[in-house]
């Protein structure tokens, strides 16, 4: 699926208000936590969306957002990692999804990109397209698949 541009300038407008009545927190990662960020992310996820994540602690403001419940990590968010301006990887726990909760780190990111001065945002290999469609008005980017992910080493073979 060919990337997504996201015009940062003009977001929707977003309230968290549905998370929050799940008690649910959506805030930046702090440094301190960086191992248990990309522990939790590496099992929930994979190794591949650990190490594209953590890039993100190495900025500063951090450019990774958590959503947190009681001291559990429930979801997460980047910007920047794989590439300045990209959006993602991101994912929720599967027993914590229709919450709210990947709108709202989807939401904190995006606008952590905007404070940070990008006028725009792209979504690398996009997952629910129709989604960002919708709620985002994104635009599919011609020409732009595979794009920066053309060549990626195969997880399939091993180096021995």
């Amino acid at each position: 699926m060919p990337d997504l541009l996201v015009r940062l300038y003009d977001l929707p407008a977003h309230d968290n208000a549905k998370v929050a009545a799940h008690g649910v927190e959506i805030r930046r990662a702090l440094t301190p936590e960086r191992r248990q960020v990309l522990d939790w992310i590496e099992t929930h996820f994979g190794s591949k969306w650990a190490a594209e994540s953590e890039t993100g602690f190495g900025s500063h403001p951090i450019m990774r957002w958590i959503a947190v419940r009681n001291g559990e990590m429930l979801g997460f968010a980047c910007g920047d990692a794989t590439a300045k301006g990209f959006f993602g990887p991101t994912g929720v726990a599967e027993d914590e999804r229709g919450k709210g909760i990947g709108e709202a780190l989807l939401f904190a990111a995006l606008h952590g990109l905007r404070e940070a001065g990008y006028a725009y945002a792209i979504i690398g290999d996009p997952g629910p397209v129709e989604f960002y469609r919708k709620r985002l008005d994104a635009l599919e980017i011609p020409g732009s698949w595979p794009g920066i992910y053309r060549g990626m080493l195969s997880t399939s073979k091993t180096l021995g």
